[in-house]
């Protein structure tokens, strides 16, 4: 996977915290679309002090560009990235 990502959103779920970004995947050679997940990070300590570890989808958006994902992954309303971020928590 890439490095490159895009900051979405900083969301509040479940007492905690959490930092959105679009990440980006490396393009493999013959693949003509793009595509990307998102990545959750934990801003803060859960109360047990425990430091999260970064969680994140699939890769959910397969699109012909980079500005085309980011208009997709922005189009998302909150409660639809925080039930992605339910889905990737343990």
């Amino acid at each position: 996977m890439s490095a490159e990502s895009v900051h979405l959103a900083t969301l509040a779920h479940e007492g905690r915290f959490w930092d959105v970004y679009v990440e980006f995947q490396d393009p493999e050679p013959h693949d003509r679309y793009v595509r990307a997940r998102l990545r959750f990070s934990a801003a803060d300590e859960s109360d047990d002090g425990a430091t999260a570890r970064d969680v994140y989808t699939a890769p959910i958006f397969v699109e012909d560009s980079h500005d085309e994902i980011l208009a997709r992954a922005r189009s998302f309303h909150s409660e639809q990235v925080i039930g992605l971020l339910r889905s990737c928590l343990p």
